[in-house]
């Protein structure tokens, strides 16, 4: 296929001055990185003003992940979250011996935030929602998200995965770090695999209150994160106004794609990421083959519907091209 969409990538390069650094680093590979990345979580923590110990790291979000549910899940607990949802989530409840709990969605792909807080009312060792959602795109309000964490047990550990939380504007963004503060069972994942382009680096992190970001660092693998995905990092840090330009293109881009889909009458739904939901669950088969002649892959669901990344100006009239015309 010549357009990828399926992966929700960023379909542009590193940011130049991370590119340089990357190409810098490179002659330094024969050299082992930090046993454990403290330089790297202590970089992450000045970025946020927070102190180095409420931060964690892994390979990718998911990486954080699935150490925060080794340390926080006894086996045969419950994991809830809601489904449809990020695929890694049943294998990392497979992998930390949990007990998957998918709460099916609301009309309209939004998460059912009551459904998941009664879900988890006992025997839950973690609840998991992913703000914005992959794979519909939709947003829950903060307040929903505040009292959610407020209303389960104190032993059980809300997950709040926010990989795509770049592309909400800052002002509409939850104030999901400052809540650890509040929360001890409160874990904050992001990435930089989506806004920043550093998908094959594999490289995100946590914040969470001390007590559990010790828990969830007891289960950090020695030599994990490679020297360069550590200078990626460190360059993106120091990159915003890049990353804001780079946020503004693929948000502009979305907008316009589905503009052109709901005057074709496809029934896209509002997002609030890097990609964009056809809630058309009758026509999977053929957006597939409508997708697919034109080259281009997405993610397709049977029976449920279809999640299209934002691509560059040409996969994104692709796109166009095979579903309006």
């Amino acid at each position: 296929m010549q357009h990828l969409l399926m992966l929700n990538e960023n379909p542009l390069p590193p940011l130049p001055s991370v590119a340089e650094e990357i190409t810098r680093q490179v002659g330094r590979v024969n050299r082992y990185p930090e046993f454990f990345p403290d330089h790297l979580k202590s970089a992450i923590a000045t970025w946020l003003g927070l102190p180095g110990d409420q931060v964690v790291v892994g390979a990718g979000s998911v990486g954080v992940a699935l150490q925060a549910l080794q340390a926080a899940v006894r086996p045969g607990r419950q994991l809830v979250y809601g489904w449809r949802n990020f695929d890694a989530y049943p294998l990392l409840a497979r992998m930390a011996g949990a007990r998957p709990v998918e709460v099916p969605l609301l009309p309209g792909g939004h998460q059912d935030i009551t459904a998941i807080a009664k879900a988890a009312a006992a025997d839950t060792g973690a609840v998991i929602i992913c703000n914005p959602h992959n794979p519909t795109g939709q947003r829950v309000d903060a307040d929903e998200v505040r009292e959610l964490i407020a209303s389960v047990p104190s032993d059980t550990v809300v997950v709040l995965d926010e990989a795509y939380i770049e592309f909400v504007p800052a002002g509409e963004r939850p104030p999901s770090v400052e809540w650890t503060r509040e929360f001890p069972n409160l874990l904050v994942l992001r990435t930089f695999s989506k806004a920043y382009g550093l998908a094959g680096m594999r490289v995100g992190y946590g914040v969470a209150s001390p007590g559990l970001a010790g828990r969830i660092n007891a289960f950090q693998l020695p030599f994990a994160m490679s020297s360069l995905s550590v200078a990626a990092v460190e360059a993106s840090l120091k990159a915003e106004d890049e990353l804001r330009e780079r946020v503004a293109f693929l948000v502009s881009e979305r907008e316009r794609v589905l503009a052109g889909l709901r005057s074709a009458d496809w029934a896209a739904l509002p997002s609030h990421t890097n990609f964009f939901w056809l809630d058309e669950p009758e026509r999977v088969e053929q957006v597939r083959t409508r997708l697919e002649a034109a080259g281009v892959a997405a993610r397709h669901y049977p029976g449920e519907g279809v999640r299209i990344t934002v691509g560059d100006r040409a996969a994104n009239d692709a796109v166009l091209g095979a579903l309006t015309h």
